[in-house]
């Protein structure tokens, strides 16, 4: 008899075991449920150029005498909170450029962020990201009202983006403040942390490391509410050493002996998010390689410059409708281009975003631009025109 009760006990728990563990299986999330795939496609048109001889390498390759109907970007987003405390992002692009020919696929981001604590405000971030410099930089163009980034700023990396290892700091009140200025269209730049510090290779995204020396990055942002307005300012910079690479060169330019160059800045931003007026500006300055056509030599010089974009968010009917207008300046160098190429831009430039449905929208731009950017083998080269842009963006 005891026996039995023994053999009866042992059945019982196992098939109680079996019945907790099937509940905690059960209310496991799937990974289908913690995953998500999401992505955007543009397509560009950039018409009625004045001079056919303005160019813009780095905004869109397009310009110019190649212009015609351009895939932009067309990427896929997959992301997921796999753990309490891990999350994955991954981003391919398959509209880009390489060797002259188009749509080839290239790895944008591939990171995962580690929480150091359960509430997940304080993270680690390992892996290829956008780098935490400049509000703009860090916006997604699927959310930027300009069709392209401004020079001044965004001469700092091309892609945004660099392989390294960031640390973000967050309270989650401020969290989901950043997570609501997305979601809900007012074009915010998502969470990159209200502090953020990081170390990084220093070459651009794909690239890989050349002198071995880190580029450091800090970062101090502060959202915060006055009435119904939003207001956000921010302070960034960062510092290395940046090779020119000898593909970067023309074979007669003159350069320092390693190819190394100090590439350092800072910036301050201010945002007023479209409630309905808004305002974007940011100024940097700093040092970087750039061509002196004096010297024929890669040298490193000072930069600066910046934009002020101003927006007004209309909504009738489900319909959104945001005029806005931009100017910009910069004078410096483009580390990334050949011989890091010397540039002086002004443009001015206005527009209409018109979002019919929250999965597509219209965008129409006019830009007047003037441009001097010079190097090793076009050492007198200073373009100015006008062109029509337009662009269609399917959101999903």
């Amino acid at each position: 008899m005891r026996l039995k009760r023994i053999l009866y006990l042992a059945a019982f728990l196992t098939c109680l075991s079996f019945t907790v563990t099937a509940q905690d299986a059960g209310n496991m999330p799937k990974w289908y449920d913690t995953f998500s795939l999401r992505g955007y496609i543009q397509v560009r048109y950039n018409g009625f150029q004045s001079n056919p001889n303005l160019g813009c390498e780095q905004c869109d390759k397009s310009w110019g005498t190649n212009s015609s109907f351009f895939i932009r970007r067309a990427r896929l987003v997959f992301s997921g909170q796999i753990g309490k405390q891990v999350y994955f992002y991954l981003q391919p692009d398959f509209a880009s450029s390489a060797d002259g020919g188009l749509n080839f696929g290239q790895l944008k981001d591939a990171y995962f962020d580690i929480g150091l604590d359960k509430a997940n405000e304080y993270r680690i971030r390992i892996g290829q990201t956008k780098i935490p410099y400049g509000f703009e930089n860090m916006q997604s163009s699927s959310n930027r009202i300009p069709l392209d980034r401004a020079d001044g700023t965004n001469s700092a990396f091309t892609n945004e983006r660099d392989l390294g290892i960031f640390f973000y700091w967050a309270p989650k009140e401020k969290r989901a403040l950043l997570k609501r200025l997305v979601d809900d269209g007012l074009k915010g730049s998502g969470d990159y942390g209200i502090f953020a510090f990081g170390v990084f290779n220093g070459q651009m995204a794909n690239q890989l490391d050349e002198n071995n020396k880190f580029h450091t990055v800090a970062r101090v942002t502060w959202p915060f509410a006055i009435g119904n307005q939003i207001i956000e300012p921010s302070i960034q910079g960062y510092t290395g050493q940046f090779v020119v690479t000898e593909g970067d060169m023309s074979p007669n330019v003159k350069y320092t002996a390693d190819r190394n160059y100090l590439d350092q800045r800072i910036a301050a931003s201010f945002v007023l998010y479209p409630k309905p007026f808004g305002i974007q500006a940011e100024f940097n300055v700093g040092k970087g390689p750039e061509f002196n056509k004096q010297t024929d030599s890669i040298e490193v010089q000072n930069l600066k410059g910046g934009y002020v974009t101003m927006s007004y968010m209309l909504k009738k009917n489900k319909h959104v409708i945001i005029p806005f207008l931009r100017a910009q300046y910069y004078d410096g160098g483009k580390k990334f281009e050949l011989d890091a190429r010397s540039y002086k831009v002004n443009d001015f430039e206005f527009g209409i975003e018109w979002q019919p449905v929250e999965q597509f929208e219209l965008v129409g731009s006019y830009n007047f631009s003037r441009r001097r950017y010079e190097d090793f083998q076009l050492p007198e080269n200073y373009q100015t025109g006008n062109l029509l842009r337009l662009q269609a963006q399917l959101n999903f």
